[in-house]
């Protein structure tokens, strides 16, 4: 089996990481190739579903303040216009008391 530090397609990154520049549909050497291209695409789809998590995880308790803020704001709204409401309930009672 060919190693991949021995392939023309492989190269590293400055951090020492693996650069494989291989093209799974294009010029894979070997069917183990091909094996170890999908290992290394999903460790990287791992590490960055992990990154996404700890990013929630920073970004959970802004988001709880902005709703609550939110929240406040649409309520102070609502009282804020509950004269218009409280017209429209005594129009209906009107209209409940003369029918057409």
């Amino acid at each position: 089996m060919l190693q991949c530090r021995e392939c023309e397609f492989y190269g590293e990154h400055p951090d020492g990481s693996p650069d494989l520049r291989c093209d799974p549909l294009g010029n894979i050497k070997e069917p183990e190739c091909l094996l170890k291209w999908q290992l290394i695409k999903l460790e990287i789809i791992m590490k960055s579903h992990e990154a996404t998590l700890r990013m929630h995880e920073r970004l959970a308790p802004l988001q709880e303040k902005m709703i609550s803020h939110m929240e406040r704001e649409i309520n102070e709204a609502e009282e804020a216009d509950s004269w218009k409401l409280a017209d429209d309930d005594e129009d209906d009672e009107d209209d409940d008391v003369f029918p057409l």
